[in-house]
């Protein structure tokens, strides 16, 4: 497991930018390189002393001297930002509650859906894995609402729901 003082030996993080930079020149590699590799999901990622890193990660042990002990989760949704701000570390569930829009997703609302059998907006939301039905509705924005208030109601981050980058 890579240190702070290891990775500060190796790599200059901005935590204005969230871009990383290597101090020294590895094989090929030159110094001052920008760190641009990226995972599948779009997070960055970087090769140090024979293992892969996640960059966001990286970026909290630079700041605050300790790997994170839980998730950490982009707050605006954006699995390239690894600017400090946009970085907090929290546990699986808090992690839930700010999760981005699904790509398939019709209504443009986590948890509302209309229900074509009988013509009303439904409205749900999960909660420490259990589905909690909110109602149906004649409208759309009722549903919505209530969803909204549910969100609150149980902790969900503002950014909850909003589109992913």
């Amino acid at each position: 497991m890579i240190t702070q003082t290891r990775l500060k030996e190796l790599l200059d993080y901005n935590p204005d930018t969230g871009v990383f930079t290597w101090k020294v020149r590895r094989s090929n590699i030159a110094a001052g390189t920008v760190i641009f590799s990226r995972h599948s999901h779009g997070y960055f990622q970087v090769g140090v002393d024979k293992k892969r890193y996640l960059a966001h990660r990286l970026a909290w042990l630079y700041v605050y001297g300790e790997m994170p002990e839980h998730e950490i989760d982009h707050i605006n949704h954006d699995p390239a930002d690894n600017r400090i701000k946009n970085l907090r570390c929290v546990t699986h569930a808090e992690n839930l509650k700010n999760a981005s829009l699904q790509k398939n997703n019709l209504s443009g609302i986590n948890g509302v859906h209309y229900d074509k059998s009988r013509s009303k907006w439904m409205a749900h939301i999960q909660v420490q894995k259990k589905f909690k039905n909110l109602g149906r509705f004649d409208s759309f924005e009722d549903a919505v609402f209530a969803r909204k208030t549910a969100e609150i109601r149980y902790g969900f981050h503002e950014n909850h729901g909003c589109i992913a980058l």
